[in-house]
């Protein structure tokens, strides 16, 4: 039932807030206004576009001076904040049960070799032991903005139309087996990896067990939150190439791989025996906006943002993609896309556990 949409200028020219929540809030009937969520690549084109921006929520208790002081404590041990402030707000649209704070951040420069590590680390930190307090974004020139409410709502709530990005994603939920909670909207994100995602994920028992493996802990009570930690691992620690990740995530069946030629055949059984804990099972759509350095399997590796999307391997959840100019567009609504580009180039359904990848125009 939820809503996604996600577009990306090739260009990387800077689009106004307004266009997502706009495209978002067209999807409303597919949420139940439990949570809704945005986030823009490329909205700090400041003195901080190189700082990792932590977007942290804390408890809007008589707590809260304490948490947050954890919080800096754990930042502290790793490198410099070097600037924290709340996110601006719209009063009396939601309720503030969190108080949406973020530090603009350096990792110190003994962890240059290990930077992205760290800074998962800190997040799997906070998230684990500070009651009281989660991350909901960890990237550089990016920012998740989310919580529970209507999409319009977390839109005005946030001034969504204040930020320009070259990249958005959002979602509109409608939650199903995992509470409804501003920690629980989407996107998920880590460094640079955020996911939007409309579906169910039936196997994040055996995938939750799958990433822990690796000392990401999954502490946000939604099935979604595997999928951008599976992304992680397999892409940025294990650098797959990005055809060979998506494959993991939604494999072809048994019966089509032993009719590849053989050294297909070899290369996709050696994925599924090798990473079937990241099969994703049951029925799902994903949009994902990336981080640079990704692989591809020609050789190629990708220095700029990308974005793709992916669904089940029959297609149980809808995803449609479209082109204008140096736009692509995914969502699981046409209309969401046509809403704010009614005269699309193109136009086409993704066969089913196919990947759509847009990269930047060089």
């Amino acid at each position: 039932m939820c809503g996604i949409i996600g577009f990306m200028s090739r260009k990387k020219r800077m689009i106004k807030g307004d266009k997502i929540a706009i495209a978002l809030d067209s999807l409303k009937e597919r949420g139940n206004g439990k949570g809704s969520g945005y986030v823009g690549y490329g909205i700090y084109p400041t003195k901080y576009k190189d700082c990792y921006a932590f977007h942290i929520l804390i408890d809007n208790t008589p707590k809260f001076e304490k948490i947050k002081v954890e919080v800096e404590n754990v930042l502290e041990q790793y490198g410099t904040i070097v600037k924290d402030e709340e996110i601006p707000t719209e009063d009396g649209i939601i309720e503030k049960i969190h108080i949406p704070w973020r530090y603009f951040y350096e990792v110190d420069e003994k962890y240059a070799d290990r930077e992205e590590d760290v800074v998962v680390d800190i997040v799997m930190e906070i998230n684990d032991k500070i009651d009281g307090a989660f991350v909901i974004s960890s990237g550089k020139d990016l920012g998740v903005f989310k919580a529970v409410g209507w999409p319009d709502e977390v839109a005005k709530f946030y001034r969504i139309d204040k930020y320009g990005g070259y990249m958005w994603l959002a979602h509109a939920r409608y939650p199903t087996n995992t509470k409804a909670w501003w920690g629980g909207a989407h996107p998920f994100n880590l460094l640079n990896w955020s996911v939007v995602h409309n579906g169910e994920i039936t196997s994040y028992g055996t995938n939750r067990r799958f990433v822990e493996m690796f000392g990401y802990k999954c502490r946000l009570l939604t099935d979604t939150e595997v999928v951008a930690y599976i992304l992680d691992l397999l892409m940025r620690k294990h650098k797959i190439p990005v055809e060979y990740a998506l494959s993991a995530l939604a494999p072809r069946f048994w019966d089509e791989i032993d009719k590849m030629p053989e050294e297909e055949r070899e290369l996709h059984t050696a994925i599924r025996l090798a990473y079937g804990g990241a099969m994703l099972n049951g029925p799902f759509a994903i949009a994902v906006g990336t981080p640079h350095g990704l692989i591809f399997m020609n050789g190629d590796i990708e220095n700029d943002t990308t974005m793709f999307g992916l669904t089940d391997r029959i297609k149980l959840r809808p995803l449609i993609a479209a082109e204008k100019d140096d736009m692509i567009f995914i969502s699981s609504e046409e209309s969401a896309i046509r809403k704010i580009c009614p005269d699309l180039d193109r136009v086409w359904m993704p066969d089913a556990g196919m990947p759509v990848i847009a990269r930047p125009w060089k």
